[in-house]
């Protein structure tokens, strides 16, 4: 359900934090061109004459634009997060990484009723503020969905889609193979450095928070690391993905009966050449590595300038392809979710209609933290294959 209903008006539909950055510039822009008649959204962030800069830019795009209210706050200001929080119905946070200047909006929405959502790929982050939060924001209604950008919507998504295209009531397998192109920026950059410098603190996080999460009952749903391999069915080879995303859709498959008694779900990047496939591992290595030591961490962080990210130009030949392979029943079925630029173009429209999803459509009545599919689950799907997202079945077997 859309929790307006019945729940006190506040003067925001939705509010956008960190909007000055390059990825909240960049969803800024998608919202003026695309937020609906009537829909009430702010921008928000620490300095208000950048705020007012971009409230010029957006005008050019759509000139009701001229008016859009700003708010400022600091991520470390506690009283102005809470008026924040407060004044909105959803707010979605672009401000990373989210281990350091993100706790204290999860903490200030969670306390207020008032839903969130961000662009986060760190484990560590998510399964804190699980355990800081989540209990709180089961208590006021809030809503906390994480990753939603190209962490972790195509793959928590595309498994969902996969998975509606199975028999019901059986074992399910899928497995998704990821391919892209894209260029990242400065604040992506630091804050992949921040999540593989803290190894030790990402195991203690994940090691609390198996303690502390509910046990499955007569189900099971599971996310293993799979095994490097030649995938025949992609004609790529296939190198385990150690990021975010198979969490997530492993709490998905655990708030949504759907997806079967026995659910597995293995997370691979797909490279075309043997060559490329063993540099790029090693290449990861050697930056792990490297992000364990303070100083070069910091060098590293210094030589991409957080802020700034691939041109337009860049982007626009920039695109993405997630290809999911799901079994149960007896049957097996390819799908397929593609679009544009990922890390930026497709990242801001994917934040934006989360938070219009959250703010505006009627939705399953849930609350704490909780995953794209299971917050939001066709309504968001539509919203993305609305907005340009290819969502597909590519065959049937």
């Amino acid at each position: 359900m859309n929790r307006q209903n019945g729940a006190e008006r506040r003067p925001y539909d939705v509010v956008l934090f960190g909007a000055t950055g390059f990825a909240g510039a960049l969803t800024a822009a998608y919202l003026a061109a695309h937020a609906p008649d009537g829909c009430r959204w702010a921008l928000a962030g620490r300095s208000r004459g950048k705020l007012e800069q971009l409230r010029e830019r957006l005008a050019v795009i759509n000139p009701t634009c001229a008016g859009l209210p700003l708010l400022t706050a600091d991520a470390d200001d506690a009283d102005a997060l809470r008026e924040l929080a407060e004044s909105s119905h959803v707010v979605a946070s672009t401000v990373g990484p989210y281990v350091r200047y993100g706790e204290k909006l999860v903490a200030a929405c969670a306390e207020a009723g008032t839903d969130y959502t961000d662009l986060t790929g760190e484990a560590e982050f998510v399964d804190r503020m699980y355990l800081e939060h989540d209990g709180r924001a089961r208590e006021t209604g809030a809503r906390l969905v994480h990753a939603c950008g190209f962490d972790s919507v195509p793959h928590d998504l595309g498994v969902w889609f996969t998975v509606q295209q199975l028999p019901e009531g059986v074992p399910l397998t899928v497995d998704g193979y990821v391919r892209t192109n894209a260029a990242f920026s400065g604040g992506t950059f630091a804050s992949a450095l921040t999540v593989l410098g803290r190894g030790p603190q990402t195991v203690r996080a994940a090691r609390e928070r198996r303690l502390h999460e509910p046990r499955l009952v007569g189900r099971r749903a599971r996310a293993p690391q799979g095994a490097p391999h030649f995938s025949s069915e992609t004609g790529t080879w296939a190198l385990p993905l150690p990021t975010l995303d198979p969490r997530v859709v492993e709490r998905s498959a655990r708030g949504l009966e759907r997806y079967g008694p026995d659910f597995r779900y293995r997370h691979f990047a797909s490279v075309k050449h043997l060559p490329v496939a063993i540099g790029g591992a090693a290449a990861a290595g050697l930056l792990t590595g490297a992000a364990q030591i303070p100083a070069v961490r910091h060098w590293l962080s210094a030589r991409v300038e957080p802020g700034t990210g691939p041109g337009e130009d860049r982007r626009g030949r920039s695109w993405f392809t997630v290809r999911f392979i799901g079994e149960g029943g007896g049957r097996r079925v390819y799908t397929e979710v593609s679009g544009g630029d990922p890390g930026y173009d497709e990242t801001a429209k994917m934040l934006a209609e989360a938070a219009l999803a959250l703010a505006l459509d009627d939705l399953p009545a849930t609350s704490g933290q909780v995953t794209t599919a299971v917050a939001m689950g066709d309504a968001l799907l539509e919203r993305l294959q609305a907005a340009g997202l290819r969502f597909r079945v590519a065959a049937v077997r």
